[in-house]
């Protein structure tokens, strides 16, 4: 019995670990943040569902929706998407040439996903800006979708160090008092974490519904709004709550 209790606290904290729920992300990378010449041009853009800083994939199905919003005007880019496979799960990659100047807001929109340890769907409408070639026109409007975050803070040639601000809707409108999530990209697995909970910073959004946070380091960062909609969705005949986010990618350069 002694023996036991000795190994109590040692049980209790690994049941705490397994017990830590990493945050999920829609993912949409570019091969570039910004275009500033023909020869820079062609885009490979990555399609995936993951853990970003643990780095662990799950499956992504075919989105319903994939595009970009140029000029203001929304192309369907869902015909493009191929298939790949990322450690034994299913993404989707797509190629994309830049031939006009100004921002391209590339998004993508999937269908619900059921996490059974949450008991939940999610739903991750997300999106990232690419500058082209000098032209700054609408990085910081709208594009319709049901949830996202419209930028406060250019989301492309930024630093590492740089605040990066937005502001959260739902619906069109400021969402105030919402969570948002942040993961660094942690493709190299180079970024080591002191402990579990430090993975996933966390923010609240003002009651105007906007948010800051300072780049700590290069790279691609993640920022996910969460709304829970209780009862949105069915699931074997009961009423199950859906995971609504807005997520966006910016991504820092280093400071030499």
């Amino acid at each position: 019995m002694r023996k036991f209790f000795s190994l109590l606290p040692l049980l209790l904290l690994l049941i705490f670990y397994s017990s830590v729920a990493f945050a999920h992300f829609g993912v949409l990378l570019p091969s570039r943040d910004v275009v500033e010449s023909p020869s820079s041009a062609m885009l490979r853009l990555d399609l995936a569902f993951m853990h970003p800083f643990e780095y662990e994939f799950m499956d992504l199905a075919r989105p319903e929706v994939f595009g970009v919003v140029t000029g203001g005007k929304k192309t369907d880019l869902t015909a493009r998407l191929k298939p790949v496979d990322c450690q034994g799960h299913k993404a989707w990659r797509a190629s994309f040439e830049v031939t006009r100047p100004g921002d391209h807001i590339f998004f993508m929109v999937p269908r619900p996903y059921w996490e059974p340890a949450e008991n939940t769907f999610i739903q991750h409408y997300t999106k990232v800006v690419v500058g082209a070639f000098g032209l700054e026109d609408h990085w910081n409007r709208p594009i319709g979708l049901k949830t996202e975050i419209v930028p406060l803070t250019r989301p492309y040639g930024l630093w590492s160090g740089n605040l990066f601000c937005g502001t959260v809707l739902l619906a069109g409108k400021p969402r105030p008092g919402t969570r948002v999530e942040v993961e660094f990209y942690n493709r190299k697995k180079e970024l080591h974490a002191p402990s579990p909970v430090f993975d996933t910073q966390t923010l609240v959004t003002s009651k105007d519904g906007s948010f800051c946070y300072a780049i700590p380091r290069a790279g691609w960062w993640g920022f996910a709004a969460l709304t829970s909609l209780p009862g949105a969705m069915t699931r074997k005949g009961k009423r199950v709550d859906l995971e609504l986010g807005a997520i966006i990618w910016v991504h820092a350069s280093r400071v030499r």
